[in-house]
């Protein structure tokens, strides 16, 4: 099935998906819960940035985050080259780019008002990002509806363990909105790999299986992207125990229980197998992650 194929028999259920989000999203306004009431301190000390007490891996994650959000223009792209048109897949496109776009304004007005990075660095960030346009690029929209139904999972994650180590109820507020939007994303994308499951489960495999073995987060563009994600993994934020404990042994046994698909094609077969010893190798590393994080703990 080609891609015009598949989104046309992925479209009703599509249409269901994005009335489904319509229905439950929460009306929020970036403006009520950024505590602006912290720029007149943060001018009384001279607009002096990043002093206050907060870990390295939780600055790495607000400038990893926000950055990432930053990138929308090139996101919108590949959505909308992949889903857009005159169609329910067209306007989800829209929706989730607006919502997505009012993640940016408050990561970065709440980050700025309270001094936790320079905003020089995020504006150079920023221009660095957005100019090299580099984002994921799935090959077919099968492979594109799997790759975010797993990113955007990570990345509510991602911003829900970010605001837990803020220890600031305002960020840990701001956080938990974005995080809350990033999970009705993820259901949306979620529930459109399990009709895609339904409908052509070989090729569903397939895709699964060359995006979850091949992933990595969005950012990669970001200057200073790979030691940021080191931090962000040092302090527990985002690492591989999170990985495939709290991604990828939900999605691909308990939701979509792959293992457990009947009547899949030769390559699907051998897909599936390739998949599995993935997982496992991921496992693996993240039990050595955990055991190594005690090990640390107890001393």
């Amino acid at each position: 099935m080609n891609d015009a194929e598949l989104l046309a028999e992925l479209e009703p259920e599509a249409a269901r998906l994005l009335q489904r989000h319509l229905d439950t999203a929460e009306d929020w306004y970036p403006h009520e819960i950024v505590p602006w009431e912290r720029a007149e301190q943060l001018a009384d000390r001279g607009f002096v940035y990043g002093e206050e007490a907060l870990p390295q891996g939780v600055r790495s994650a607000l400038l990893v985050n926000l950055l990432t959000e930053d990138n929308l223009p090139w996101y919108t792209r590949t959505i909308s080259r992949m889903f857009g048109g005159d169609s329910a897949w067209g306007a989800w496109a829209q929706r989730w780019t607006a919502e997505e776009g009012r993640h940016a304004i408050a990561m970065r007005d709440y980050i700025t008002v309270s001094g936790l990075v320079d905003p020089k660095v995020l504006e150079d960030g920023r221009m660095a990002q957005v100019s090299a346009a580099i984002v994921p690029e799935p090959q077919t929209a099968a492979d594109g509806m799997c790759y975010v139904a797993v990113q955007e999972l990570a990345t509510r994650i991602s911003h829900r363990n970010t605001g837990t180590m803020l220890n600031d109820p305002a960020g840990y507020d701001v956080m938990m909105r974005l995080s809350a939007d990033e999970n009705r994303h993820h259901l949306f994308y979620r529930d459109l790999v399990s009709k895609l499951i339904e409908l052509d489960p070989s090729e569903a495999v397939q895709a699964l299986t060359r995006q979850i073995t091949t992933f990595s987060m969005p950012g990669i563009g970001i200057p200073g992207f790979l030691e940021h994600a080191k931090q962000i993994a040092r302090i527990g934020i985002y690492d591989f125990a999170i990985h495939h404990e709290k991604i990828i042994v939900p999605l691909v046994f308990r939701h979509w229980a792959i293992d457990k698909i009947e009547g899949l094609n030769a390559a699907a077969e051998q897909a599936r197998e390739d998949l599995m010893k993935n997982i496992d190798r991921i496992g693996k590393v993240a039990r050595r992650q955990i055991e190594r994080r005690g090990a640390i703990a107890a001393v």
